[in-house]
């Protein structure tokens, strides 16, 4: 399991040196690669990443590791740990900046590691500056944030809200409350395990694709790094354990606009294969009715062809992602937190706390769910937030466009929500355009 969410705002030096947790030790020994005197050697490096580590398919990460060292030497100047992931801000030579980004998985070793210009995130104080920040040429892009209140959602902002568009993992939520459903039916509980089978296992993210085949693993295990860790396999497991047809009914029975549109359901694998494994697979999905298509995926059962190397264009465009407008995302997040509330175990809400997503002040937000979701062409983070006074907003953030490289990795959409979040407009009239004009806002903003 990976550990829940804990940390406190850490700036420079001081706060990577103070984190205790996984991620900080971690994060300390990445700095060290580029930091110590001498270039370590591949037997050193390779024993803290995990075996699947993209770069060193193609070769040596110390020769990668070689090309970073020679844009220093570095010093830190800000840490920012979130449950697995960490984002560590160097000052290189001349003083540019570059962010040091890494994501361990469930033992503490390192998933990703890559070292990039210092990626820049626009200020946020108004709706306005939210929605020029995210005009990009070529991406389409929507908003939706919403207070839930007993007589609906109280929209505080929208654009292009109820626009169907992909979404990636956000279709795990779905299979979450597939999951809790079964669960208060007694179909299945927390301590039932799932097994890892060939034809389950899925790409990163997550890392339980590592597994051999036949391990047994809980199902609460398995759905904590489904959501936590947007493990794919884990997502695929608990769809299989539970059916297809389960998933679909969570989908309508969760306020869809159109659950047909995700009919048949897809996992990951399926999209996987389809998308980047099969080209006259992926030619017939985009012509078949449901029918059709539930015949076509019959026919690609068995263990995925594809490598995470294989995924390069878009293929969103013809059906294979998960396609919700805001205000389905709005409604599975508010579906998920009346399932928390009925579970006496508390295991819903620990899974859907246990990764923030960004650094949030616990003091303003002591309650917070979030999802991301990515694809090629394809970015989206929302996040269900509880003030103290027990009232939830909803925040959705989404991006899509026929060229990946136009998205990015996503850190400038994650730093927009972070900064909508703490900005102080999420507690706004609607009739309002900026945030609460308090001291203490204006330096969140910041």
């Amino acid at each position: 399991m990976i550990e829940a969410f804990g940390s406190v705002p850490s700036t420079g030096r001081t706060g990577l040196a103070a984190d205790a947790s996984s991620t900080g030790e971690a994060a300390r020994w990445a700095v060290g690669l580029l930091t110590a005197a001498r270039l370590p050697s591949e037997e050193f490096v390779a024993a803290r990443l995990v075996p699947s580590f993209p770069s060193r398919a193609a070769r040596p990460f110390t020769a990668t590791l070689a090309e970073w060292r020679a844009k220093g030497p570095f010093t830190v100047r800000a840490y920012e740990p979130v449950a697995h992931k960490a984002w560590i801000t160097l000052a290189g030579a001349a003083g540019k900046r570059y962010t040091l980004s890494l994501t361990i998985d469930s033992s503490g070793l390192i998933r990703i590691l890559t070292l990039q210009p210092e990626t820049v995130v626009p200020q946020v104080r108004t709706w306005d500056e939210l929605e020029r920040a995210l005009s990009v040429p070529g991406v389409e892009h929507s908003v939706l944030a919403a207070r839930l209140t007993p007589h609906g959602p109280l929209v505080l902002h929208e654009s292009a809200a109820d626009r169907p568009m992909p979404t990636g993992s956000a279709y795990k939520l779905y299979v979450l409350r597939a999951l809790v459903h079964a669960i208060e039916k007694g179909e299945v509980s927390w301590d039932d395990e799932v097994t890892v089978r060939p034809e389950l296992r899925s790409l990163p993210t997550g890392d339980m694709q590592e597994l051999p085949d036949g391990t047994r693993v809980p199902v609460r295990e398995t759905a904590h790094k489904m959501i936590a860790m947007s493990d794919n396999t884990a997502a695929d497991l608990i769809a299989d354990l539970l059916g297809r047809a389960a998933v679909e009914h969570a989908v309508a029975a969760s306020g869809h606009h159109d659950p047909s549109l995700l009919r048949p359901f897809l996992t990951s694998h399926e999209v996987f294969e389809l998308g980047w494994g099969a080209p006259r697979a992926r030619a017939a999905w985009a012509q078949r009715d449901e029918a059709g298509r539930r015949r076509l995926l019959a026919e690609i059962a068995g263990p995925l062809t594809v490598r995470i190397s294989d995924l390069g264009e878009t293929v969103h465009h013809l059906g294979l992602d998960w396609h919700l407008t805001g205000y389905d995302v709005l409604h599975v997040l508010q579906g998920l937190l009346d399932d928390s509330e009925r579970d006496a175990t508390g295991t819903v809400e620990d899974i859907l706390t246990a990764y923030p997503g960004a650094s949030i002040d616990r003091a303003r937000w002591p309650r917070v769910y979030f999802k991301a979701g990515s694809c090629p062409g394809v970015m989206m983070f929302c996040w269900l937030l509880v003030d103290p006074s027990g009232v939830p907003h909803v925040l959705v953030l989404r991006q899509a466009s026929d060229r990946q490289d136009r998205i990015g990795d996503g850190l400038v959409l994650r730093g927009l929500g972070a900064r909508v979040i703490a900005s102080g407009l999420l507690h706004t009239d609607p009739a309002d355009g900026t945030a609460a004009g308090s001291a203490a806002d204006a330096e969140a903003a910041r």
